[in-house]
This record gives structure tokens, sequence and C-alpha cells, in this order.
């Protein structure tokens, strides 16, 4: 990429980028002009010529005028006759996990007056499932609907963690636009590449929100420049390179088109909104169609298919045709019919194209297929998600404690539930395994198969999970393993055992840089797949708990080699039975224990870490001798506190020859009885 420096006659400096790979030149204004325009090079004439026309004090909302949408769409008309609806505009949330996506929509929600002045609204109203506030992620994507000046605003809340990309994959076919947030400090991380690129591929509009610009160190320029070189990374379209940038801080509730001067409420982010992002594009008396991207299900109402319609109107007892093929059609009724109006669906009697709608009364209504006109409907395009990178083995629970703490234990209930996670879970795959009780899931990452376990946990399933393997690929006779990308944020005082530590991995150094005032560095590596699982405790552990490591899939390339992931060896109990503090006391020394006094453990069940390589077996359940030969005397037994490992932990943990065993009470591990079988 070639950079030049050119200056105007009023010593405005701007820069001309140049990228060879696009073979399009963009121009930027530098981060040292007093109005914070971009997207243009700026002289003393251009500014009052720019098309984003913005007052350098005082924000007023009439100013936004965006170049975006006029350009976008005049490029889209050019493809298609078809009208655009100018009363409602379709976007999706999208951003990195803990850049403020969730708070900046409760925010929103709230400044539209969703709620009531003396509702009681809890925080992150839009993550709702239990697990995504007691983790603090969106792990499901979410609908909403705002209304602002007579315009009606449909919101996609999206999950912020690589894993469950799926998610946002699907939704994007829903929407025109995007609002792109990012931190104000850490600027553009891996999951925001991810979901920009796959935004740019459909063609949207984005208008780029940077977040937190309350922070102390923020450093918006640095964020605004490493944004706009993703764009152009990406090869982003000459219109799509013009966006709109707003600063907010969606704790306070605050927008502006300037870092240092924020209106009181997010007036200036909702006029982007409007202005920069097109309506739906619309072919109102063609043939009915609307591609379900989203399913819901209702107790009473059954199943609920969610998604946008393309064309026609949709009305209420209307017969449809349902397609995934051509070839491959049936017919059903449409019983109800919901738009999303504030925070809740609201019955419909029509539905007119454009707009974001629910549909009840189809019970076998799947994700990616098409509801359509009865007589002359055709199936749109089907959903493409990107291919599973790790895989886990799921089986029957065959510990002694088996049916002690679940209600769902057979195998055919393990695979009833497995099926039904994929009518939901696009990104995943389920396959049988080597025996009739045994599953193999593949999906985006550990946290993705996690999640899916936990719930299963909830509903009282109990089951055993084997440790996460990658999938690889073999190409021309060559071995390819997929490639990640990790970024680790950690202070300077920590960033040598890091360091240390990724290198054992196999991963290569792509780029270190520090972060704002704070004192932290940015190490980016490109490690496989192989070389993270299990590194987020360690990682952890290396840096004393400070550091933050984020990782997106990169690509596939030449396996790495032996990776060591583990150095330590296994406790394992030897015997059946309720473990002693005088049985502990002494296996303490061996290493660090698991389980406390009083704790029903079995045979193969491990109880602790062996401070050396290899397993080491122990008897955790010995008993003092009560003989009158030896003394009565009580003696003060201290043990040392156990270690509470979380399922996440769990799984990271276990080697090839070990198991997890899930239950809705507890979490134990224990060794494979089929590899002590071979040994």
């Amino acid at each position: 990429m070639e950079m030049a420096l050119v200056f105007h006659s009023s010593f405005t400096p701007s820069i001309s980028v140049t990228n060879p790979n696009s073979k399009r030149s963009f121009s930027h204004s530098s981060p040292l002009l007093r109005n914070q325009f971009f997207g243009r090079t700026l002289s003393s004439t251009s500014i009052t010529n720019s098309p984003f026309n913005f007052r350098s004090r005082n924000s007023d909302r009439s100013s936004v005028v965006c170049s975006v949408s006029g350009a976008t769409e005049t490029a889209t008309e050019r493809r298609s006759q078809l009208m655009r609806r100018r009363d409602i505009r379709n976007i999706a949330i999208v951003a990195h996990v803990d850049h403020g996506k969730t708070t900046l929509v409760d925010a929103m929600l709230k400044q539209a007056k969703v709620f009531r002045d003396n509702q009681v609204v809890q925080e992150r109203i839009m993550d709702s499932n239990d697990l995504e506030r007691e983790r603090g992620i969106t792990i499901l994507s979410k609908n909403t609907s705002i209304s602002y000046k007579d315009m009606k605003i449909n919101i996609i809340d999206t999950p912020g963690h690589s894993d469950f990309g799926g998610e946002v994959e699907r939704v994007l076919n829903m929407v025109e636009g995007v609002l792109l947030v990012v931190d104000s400090v850490e600027g553009p991380m891996p999951q925001t590449r991810f979901v920009l690129k796959k935004a740019l591929e459909f063609g949207h509009a984005v208008v780029v929100v940077v977040n937190k610009i309350d922070r102390p160190s923020a450093r918006p320029d640095f964020v605004i420049n490493s944004t706009f070189e993703l764009f152009i990374e990406l090869n982003a379209s000459d219109e799509q390179c013009d966006f709109q940038v707003i600063y907010a801080s969606g704790i306070k509730g605050q927008a502006g088109l300037s870092p240092d001067n924020l209106a009181e409420d997010l007036g200036p982010l909702f006029e982007s909104i409007i202005r920069c992002i097109p309506g739906p594009h619309i072919d109102k008396d063609g043939a009915l169609q609307m591609l379900v991207t989203n399913i819901e299900y209702d107790e009473h109402k059954g199943r609920i298919a969610i998604g946008r319609l393309h064309a026609g109107v949709l009305r209420r007892g209307m017969d449809v045709r349902v397609c995934t093929t051509e070839e491959t059609c049936r017919f059903a009724r449409v019983s109800e019919l919901f738009v999303y109006d504030k925070f809740i669906r609201v019955a419909a009697e029509a539905v007119e194209a454009g707009d974001i709608c629910a549909v009840c009364g189809i019970d076998d209504i799947q994700i990616g297929e098409t509801i359509a006109d009865k007589i002359t409907g055709k199936p749109l395009p089907a959903i493409r998600v990107e291919e599973p990178t790790v895989k886990m083995a799921f089986s029957i629970n065959t510990s002694p404690f088996v049916g002690r703490e679940g209600k769902y234990v057979t195998s055919r209930n393990l695979r009833d539930r497995l099926y039904r996670e994929l009518e939901r879970n696009l990104a995943m795959r389920v396959e049988e395994g080597e025996t009739a009780d045994t599953f193999i899931v593949s999906g985006r990452g550990t946290l993705h198969i996690t999640i899916l376990i936990e719930n299963m946990r909830r509903e009282g399933y109990e089951f055993m999970v084997g440790p996460p393997k990658v999938i690889n690929k073999k190409v021309d006779d060559k071995l390819l393993e997929p490639y990640e990308i990790a970024t680790v944020e950690v202070p300077e005082e920590h960033m040598g055992p890091v360091v240390e530590l990724l290198g054992k991995r196999r991963g290569q150094m792509i780029d270190m840089q520090g972060l704002g005032s704070e004192g932290t560095t940015l190490l980016k590596y490109k490690i496989p797949t192989r070389g993270l699982l299990g590194l987020r405790n360690a990682i952890l552990t290396a840096s004393r708990g400070t550091a933050i490591l984020n990782t997106i899939f990169d690509s596939y390339g030449p396996w790495a080699g032996d990776i060591n992931t583990r150095d330590q060896g296994s406790l394992v109990a030897f015997e059946e039975g309720t473990t002693t503090s005088y049985a502990l006391s002494s296996s303490q020394d061996r290493g660090q224990m698991f389980v406390a006094p009083g704790v029903d453990v079995y045979k193969g069940q491990i109880v602790g870490i062996h401070q050396r390589t290899g397993d080491l077996s122990l008897n955790v359940c010995k008993k003092k001798a009560a003989t009158n030969v030896r003394s009565n005397k009580e003696q003060t037994v201290v043990l040392d506190t156990p270690l509470e490992y979380s399922l996440d932990d769990c799984i990271e943990y276990i080697q090839e020859d070990e198991l997890v065993e899930v239950t809705p009470s507890s979490i134990r591990m224990c060794k494979n009885p089929k590899f002590s079988k071979k040994r």
C-alpha cells in the first residue's frame, strides 16, 4: 500500500491512500484537522462544499447530510428497478465482544420512549437469556424496533463473540445497513473484521460508531484511521469507504459528530441511521417472498418464523407455499402474523414488503426456507454460513453415578436434543459417532459448543463429552489445519511470559503495539487452533489474571507439528467412596485437589492436578484406623482450598484419554475407560 502526503494551499494536510489490490485511490483527511470529516481530501474550499455539511462546534442534528446513502442508492438503482420504502430502516448492530453494542441498544430504546418513564428496566435488556446475563455476552440475535420522526427503525442486536458468527451471518439478509460499533481505545478487533467483511460482501451501508468515547485513554483518531485501513483491506467499494462516523457514549446515552462535542442525547446517531442507511428495496406488486432467518418457539403458538418480507404482501390466514428449492415445496397457511413494535410483538392483519415480521402456523418451518406465493412463488437464495473448525464427541453417561441427578440419560434423548439444536443453530453440525451412543458435534469454537452443553445441562440432560479437536483438511495429499488470529491485551510487565507461552504453541507474531496511556500492549499472533485449546487459562495464569485473549478464524494452513498443551498429569481416584480429610491431607502433597472432604467419588474420577507429568492413582477415601494401639488424640488437619473448575475450564483441561461428565448438579472429570482397556 502506497501513501503520499499532499499539502493544499491552506496548509491542510491530507493523506492519499492507494490500495494496489483494488486499484482504487482513497483520500483521508488528517486526524489533526479541527473538523471531524472522513473519507474526503479536504482543503479550504472542500470543507465548505463537503457533502457532510457538519458544523464544527454546535452539532445541529439537521446538519447530517450523508453522502453514503445517495451513492449507494444510485449504484443499487442501476442494478434493479425495484422501489424503496422510505418509512422503514432495517439495521444490525455489529461489533467485537465487549465493545458496548447491547448497552448502546439500551440507550436507543430508552430515548425512543419504548419504556414508560416510571418503568423499572434492567441493564442489557436485549440479553434476555439467563446464560447471556451470567456471562455478560450476547449469544443469540434478537429483534426490536423503535420509532423516530415517523420512521420505523428495526434493530437486530447480534453477538460479538467470533464463535457465534453464524448468528451474524444469517441476520445480515434482513437488513440494508449496519452500525459498526468500535471501542474508542481498542479500535477494530478480530470480530470487527469478521462482521465488517460479511456486511461489505452483502453490499450494506455502514455507519461507524466510535463508542466509549468518555474513556480517559480514548484515541478516536487512531481508531478511525485503523477502521479506514480495515475497509481498504476488505476491498470495500468507494461508497462504502465514504462512511459516516458518530462518536458516542452508550452508557451515558450521548452521541455527536465530534469527540469533544457530544449532544445531550443520541439524536445525531438516529439522524445518521435515517440519512446514511437506505430503506429496504422491495417489489411491492410482485409475488410474495420472505426468507426465514430466525426461529422462535412459543408454548401456545408453536414455531414462529422470523424474517424480512422481500416482495408482495403477507396477510393473516393466507395460503402460502414453503420452498427449500424450486423442486421441494409444500403448502401451508399463516395462522397469525406479527410485527415488531418497540420491545414487543404486535399482531397485524397484513405486512408489506420491506418490514420484518413473525409468522405462526407453519409447524415444520426451517431457517433458510422461503415463504412464497401459493401459485407463482419462487425460493430466495439459501443462507450460507462458514464451516465449523472444532468438534467434540458427546456420549451417554457411563459413570457409576449415572441417573442420580439427570432427567434425560438415554442415547435417544441425547440424539433428539442434538438434532433439534440444528434447526436453529446453522453453524453447528451433528454426525453419528463410532458407536450408537456417540455423536460428533462440530462448531465454530469451544465456546460455541460449551454454550450448547450448558443449555442441555440446565434442561436436565446427563451425558459425557470428550476433548475438543480441530477439523483438519487434506488438499493435494497435504494435511491442512485451521489457523486463527489471536490478539492478547496484556500489561507490559507480564508480556514476557505470555510471548513465551504463545511461542511454545506454534504462534507467529504479526504485530505488537501499545494501547493508549494505560501501559497495555496489544499482541497479534497467527496460531493453529490446536494451540488455542487450553490457552485461555494458561495465559491468565502467566499474566496473573490481567490478560484478555480474543481469537477469530483466519484460514487453513500447513500442519504446524506437535503441540504440547499440558505439562502436568492428573490425580485419579482408584476406588469408589467418600473423600476424607485424613486421606486428602496426604494427597494434597502430590498436587492441587479438585475435591473437598465428604464428596462422593468413583474409581477413575480425576480428583486433582499432579505436580509432575504422568497420572497418579490415589486413595482419597482412606479413613484413619481406630485401634487400641494407636493414640486417640485428634490431630488438626489443615487442607488447601480445592480448585473449582467451571465447565469451560474442565473442557480446556482434559486430554485425549479423559472425559467431562456433565449433569444438572455436577461437573466431574474422569479417565476414558476405553483408553484404560487399551493400556
